[in-house]
């Protein structure tokens, strides 16, 4: 996972040697937005592209709202390779990437000097890209997934609301709590190197999975009955905890399969129309397990755990339950 300095690729970690051993995720810099009376990026058809891993959860929200939203047809994508090494994200054909649509890059960082040539920073995903003015417009996820909800619904005719206006508080509060100690959490216990950071992060993120399956035997979604922004960006770490959290990322006091009411919330979402294809757990083992040398130098992938996300989960008996 390099980076690039005033436009110059660097093949270079994360450097947690001045935090106590804790992993620290930089913060997005491109942060335009589609729609909302925007004249610089209105929301066309066709004009915009997303650049995705598969592995990623932070570019599978974007997906998933993508799938959910019927904007197949008005948005298109590439997808890079699942293996992430000294280059960096790649569009490495022969490992599964489906190549550049647009600009026929070798890898990722190249998008991102095409837009800012002396751009510095981590070069992450997802990415959308503006066709028409040749750049990004946005490479934070949850931003991201805003747009696509709601700017594309003239278009569509697609008015799911996944961030509704009498249930804001109640999705801000839930994201709030949700990303630093699953969505990151995973992360600041896999990437720590130190054990006082590594156990900080451990205890945090499973006294919040505690609480939210808790939750989830009264409440169908974490809002109450419909799907929301807050489920989809807890759905997407989930799906991959039991394949690499678990042992890879040494999150392992148990499975989510091991949960009472998870289990059956994780497979309530996956049923949903059109996520199921978004979920490639070919991607999602072969990047962690390949891609991070230092947790896994030897590079074997596992071959399980064998989950059936198609499994009955009757959670519709909760539909009409409200959130606490």
């Amino acid at each position: 996972m390099g980076l690039l300095v005033d436009g110059q690729w660097q093949d270079r970690w994360y450097d947690t040697s001045e935090s106590g051993g804790r992993f620290i995720r930089e913060d997005a810099q491109f942060r335009e937005s589609i729609g909302g009376g925007s004249e610089q990026y209105p929301a066309e058809s066709g004009r915009y592209h997303l650049y995705v891993s598969l592995a990623c959860p932070w570019a599978h929200r974007t997906l998933m709202v993508r799938a959910l939203k019927g904007l197949e047809e008005h948005i298109s994508v590439s997808v890079v390779s699942p293996i992430m090494l000294e280059n960096g994200w790649t569009f490495r054909t022969d490992e599964g990437s489906t190549g550049d649509a647009l600009h026929d890059a070798d890898f990722m960082h190249q998008i991102y000097t095409t837009a800012q040539s002396d751009y510095s920073g981590r070069v992450t995903v997802p990415v959308l890209w503006d066709k028409k003015t040749n750049t990004i417009v946005s490479n934070e996820s949850s931003e991201i997934i805003r747009m696509l909800g709601t700017a594309f619904n003239r278009l569509t005719g697609n008015t799911l609301d996944f961030y509704p206006e009498p249930l804001r508080q109640k999705i801000d509060d839930w994201n709030a709590r949700i990303y630093p100690a699953i969505n990151n959490g995973v992360y600041r216990a896999g990437f720590a190197t130190t054990q006082d950071a590594y156990e900080e992060a451990y205890e945090e993120l499973f006294a919040e999975l505690d609480v939210i399956d808790e939750h989830l035997r009264s409440n169908r979604y974490l809002c109450g009955p419909a799907l929301t922004e807050a489920d989809i960006r807890l759905f997407t770490t989930l799906i991959r905890f039991d394949a690499v959290y678990h042992g890879h990322f040494k999150c392992n006091r148990q499975r989510l399969e091991d949960f009472a009411a998870i289990p059956g919330y994780v497979r309530d979402i996956y049923q949903l129309p059109g996520v199921a294809e978004t979920v490639d757990f070919y991607h999602i083992k072969t990047h962690y397990y390949a891609s991070h040398g230092t947790i896994n130098p030897t590079g074997v992938v596992p071959k399980g755990p064998a989950i059936d996300f198609s499994a009955a989960h009757d959670r519709e008996k909760l539909a009409g339950k409200e959130a606490a």
